[in-house]
């Protein structure tokens, strides 16, 4: 008898174009803006760079070393709001929309509509 896999897609607050940074891993503490997205992983501009050994083609002609942004798991990113991280959480408005806010010195601030 085979097994389900748990295929629940995580919601993320995070999305393509936020500031966020790295609060576990080798990069801790770097900082950088959100490229993409693909499932749990998020590819970061400047973060978790790598080289990767490529082979003579048309796009690239002379070969070589070259580095590239991996994708770093959610769980490791935080939004950053003045180079702080910051905790997202989601409040109910009405009955059928919710946003998003962070506390900032105990006051709720509204970071966007969900």
């Amino acid at each position: 008898m085979k097994t389900k896999k748990n295929t629940k897609k995580s919601k993320s607050l995070l999305k393509k174009g936020d500031t966020v940074i790295a609060i576990a891993g080798n990069e801790k503490g770097q900082t950088g803006t959100i490229l993409s997205r693909k499932g749990d992983r998020i590819l970061v501009q400047g973060l978790n760079v790598r080289k990767k050994h490529v082979k003579k083609s048309e796009a690239n002609p002379q070969g070589g070393v070259v580095e590239l942004e991996r994708p770093v798991h959610i769980s490791n990113l935080r939004l950053c709001i003045e180079d702080k991280p910051v905790k997202l959480k989601v409040k109910l408005v009405d009955s059928d929309s919710k946003e998003l806010y962070y506390v900032d010195n105990g006051k709720e601030v509204k970071y966007r509509s969900l």
